[in-house]
């Protein structure tokens, strides 16, 4: 799994406007739509906020990784929103979140998702990187941050 096939600026929003965990969850959709890797938003929607249910996707420091599983796609997709304003996501910490990495996989392969997820999962451990990725306004950049 290399993040720099899956993440391009064009699945990069810099300035997410929602002010609720749903919002949020509706602005990544679109941004998957919009750059064509997601045909069905409401069958998309439905399986990231049942696992919402079952347990919050926001993490630690900021970052939220709301993701699901849907066969209306036959490979993994991601994107990358950055919040103007921190947003309360039910944090395992109970911090609000800024960063939100959503990434969707299809029902039958766990691989990909597993392995994203452990990519990704390097953001939790660098404040470094978390505050550059805050601080930038070029979206190419934030791939790069996220994949060096």
């Amino acid at each position: 799994m290399d993040l720099r096939t899956v993440l391009t600026p064009e699945t990069v929003n810099l300035h997410l406007k929602g002010k609720t965990k749903e919002e949020i969850i509706d602005e990544m959709l679109d941004i998957l739509v919009s750059a064509g890797k997601v045909s069905d938003k409401a069958a998309a929607r439905e399986c990231v906020l049942e696992r919402e249910t079952k347990m919050s996707t926001g993490m630690k420091h900021g970052i939220a990784i709301p993701h699901g599983k849907t066969d209306t796609i036959s490979d993994l997709v991601a994107c990358i929103g950055i919040s103007d304003n921190p947003v309360d996501f039910d944090s395992l910490d109970q911090e609000p979140c800024r960063i939100f990495i959503m990434t969707l996989s299809p029902v039958n392969k766990t691989g990909p998702h597993l392995q994203f997820l452990a990519e990704v999962s390097l953001l939790f451990k660098s404040a470094e990187k978390r505050q550059q990725i805050l601080e930038t306004q070029d979206k190419a950049e934030v791939i790069k941050i996220l994949t060096e």
